[in-house]
């Protein structure tokens, strides 16, 4: 929990309710805390362990040297150094099973620039982008608006709806301070919607959910305020599109899903514009578990609460460490 990226509160939010719901008759829950300084600890005095050793308060090697002790590590952690594949290299050179995507489906996700590329060659239908890299002119070619987004970043942080050409280069350089690779991505006239996807070989969708946002800040869109500030948005269970929209939205989340080559969880976002046409816009590898969570509450609405659904995500985690073991290296 925790993490150095600027969603760390976030992080912090959601592995307390992560936490608030794992039963403890069958969970020995041990929390691992790490800074916005990189730094790991133990933030309730020592810990025994099933070796017998002692996991201290101190920071350093010793708390990522002790993984080795757990069962399963659920690592509830949002964006860089943490949900883009580098604590799940950690945890693959450790053996230690985890919930959530590999470090391939992690880091491939957290790249908007380049899970839209893969997604493509599959022949999924994605929202449009053009990519900025350090050095590179402005460039739009959608008009206006159009949105302004770090390539590697979540939970809207950096991101900028962008209305004339005069507000294009502050809206770059606001992206710039959080990622050195920047999207300018089309404005589609439609609605949002959030779908989750659980499984490994065999992914099932959720039902989907129509975002109506309404944060308290300037923005009308599904900002950081509306994300994360209590009222501040409404999920609609099922979306109000016809029936065969919303079996469109799931099956692209599915096909998102094993394309990016996901495992154990995913919220797919995607836009129903309005000819009626779905398109995928991020895949979201460890989504927010925080009260308000849009992930648990589609699949809440989908006969599997909250408590079942982190069940379900550790029983794919040791499923999935079961059969990798298994290859020959």
């Amino acid at each position: 929990m925790g993490g150095r990226s600027s969603e760390h509160e976030i992080s912090l939010a959601s592995a307390r309710s992560v936490l608030a719901a794992l039963d403890p008759e069958r969970y020995d829950a041990v929390r691992v805390e790490i800074g916005r300084d990189g730094r790991w600890a133990l933030p309730n005095g020592t810990r025994a362990l099933a070796s017998g050793d002692v996991l201290p308060v101190s920071v350093g090697p010793a708390v990522p040297a002790a993984l080795g002790d757990v069962d399963v590590v659920l690592p509830v952690l949002h964006g860089p150094f943490g949900e883009d594949g580098t604590v799940q290299g950690l945890l693959e050179l450790a053996s230690v099973p985890y919930v959530g995507a590999g470090v391939a489906a992690s880091a491939l996700c957290m790249d908007k620039d380049l899970m839209k590329a893969v997604l493509r060659d599959r022949g999924i239908p994605v929202t449009r982008n053009v990519t900025l890299r350090e050095g590179d002119p402005l460039r739009n070619p959608f008009g206006y608006p159009v949105f302004v987004k770090p390539a590697r970043l979540g939970s809207s942080v950096g991101i900028s709806k962008v209305r004339s050409k005069e507000e294009l280069a502050g809206a770059v350089e606001l992206a710039r301070r959080h990622d050195d690779k920047v999207l300018v991505e089309e404005f589609v006239s439609g609605i949002e919607v959030k779908c989750g996807v659980l499984g490994n070989r065999l992914p099932q969708a959720s039902l989907p959910g129509e975002i109506v946002a309404h944060g308290f800040g300037e923005s009308d869109w599904y900002d950081y305020s509306a994300k994360y500030d209590e009222d501040g948005m409404d999920l609609i269970v099922p979306p109000r599109v016809a029936e065969e929209i919303v079996a469109r939205v799931q099956q692209l989340s599915v096909e998102a899903f094993v394309a990016t080559e996901c495992e154990g969880m995913a919220r797919v976002d995607l836009f129903v514009r309005d000819d009626g046409e779905v398109l995928v816009n991020e895949l979201n590898t460890i989504p927010g578990f925080t009260a308000t969570s849009v992930y648990a509450r589609l699949f809440e609405a989908s006969g599997i609460p909250y408590p079942e659904l982190l069940d379900r995500l550790v029983e794919l985690a040791l499923e999935r460490h079961a059969r990798r073991s298994r290859l020959e290296y």
